[in-house]
């Protein structure tokens, strides 16, 4: 028997797959998703440590190289806050369908250089893309079919990407967290302030070299950039899957999700 998480993963599995599958709006045949892949000794899949150059720091990453000769298609899997959940799982079920994944960890967390901020991650998956399309070649990566795949803060930060990315069309966005109606609900500013005197572990047990304070100051003063309710007309023109793992895995659309 299946148990539920297992299910939930399957689940996002198959979406994910169907959703990167489809060409020009329309959806191949469901038996692609079953299809084994030949191994080829020539081209084995494995795996490369990347570093990438993002304004002023490296980050530290890796691709999942696709089995098989020629470019692949390629997903950049981008990881929540602060990254304890990495959904390699699902990178492993993708490249086995023939796709390219890249990972990477966001400024100043896990290793990676720089002052860690959600504008600063934003910014990371534009230089990632762009490390990508430089060598395209070595890395055998098919730039006309890239997408983006973002969890929690990813889901987030995939959408805010998505904008600055002409030549990438699709995201599939798992349990975005919409920042700002999040801490809305939850902290204030003073409680933040609060968090900031005494009572702040995520510049030591997340790795993460920013305070509370720094990270927030930003959402407080900026509450629309961080509303995802303000971005339904700049991704109108996108094709995104939203599915959400608290809300009974409804899947909805992009144009829905900003509505609520």
């Amino acid at each position: 028997m299946i148990n539920h998480n297992t299910r939930i993963k399957l689940i996002i599995a198959l979406s994910l797959l169907s959703c990167m599958l489809s060409i020009n709006g329309r959806a191949q045949s469901d038996s692609i998703l079953l299809k084994d892949i030949t191994w080829d000794e020539q081209s084995p899949a494995g795996t490369t440590e990347l570093f990438i150059p993002s304004n002023d720091a490296m980050l530290a990453g890796f691709i999942y190289r696709a089995n098989g000769p020629g470019k692949h298609p390629t997903m950049f899997l981008l990881h929540g806050f602060p990254g304890n959940e990495r959904n390699l799982d699902l990178a492993q079920a993708v490249r086995a369908h023939g796709w390219n994944v890249i990972y990477f960890d966001y400024h100043g967390s896990w290793g990676s250089g720089g002052k860690f901020s959600f504008n600063n991650c934003v910014d990371d998956v534009i230089h990632a893309v762009s490390f990508c399309k430089k060598y395209q070649d070595s890395l055998k990566i098919d730039t006309s079919n890239m997408v983006l795949f973002g969890h929690s803060m990813g889901g987030w930060i995939s959408l805010k990407a998505l904008q600055q990315l002409p030549e990438i069309k699709k995201c599939f966005a798992l349990s975005a967290w919409d920042i700002y109606p999040y801490y809305k609900r939850v902290l204030t500013p003073g409680q933040v302030l609060a968090m900031e005197n005494g009572r702040d572990t995520a510049s030591t047990y997340f790795v993460l070299n920013s305070t509370v304070k720094q990270m927030f100051d930003p959402v407080f003063k900026d509450t629309t950039y961080y509303n995802l309710a303000n971005d339904g007309k700049a991704l109108a023109h996108k094709q995104i899957v939203m599915l959400d793992e608290h809300t009974r895995n409804k899947l909805v659309s992009v144009q829905q999700a900003t509505r609520q």
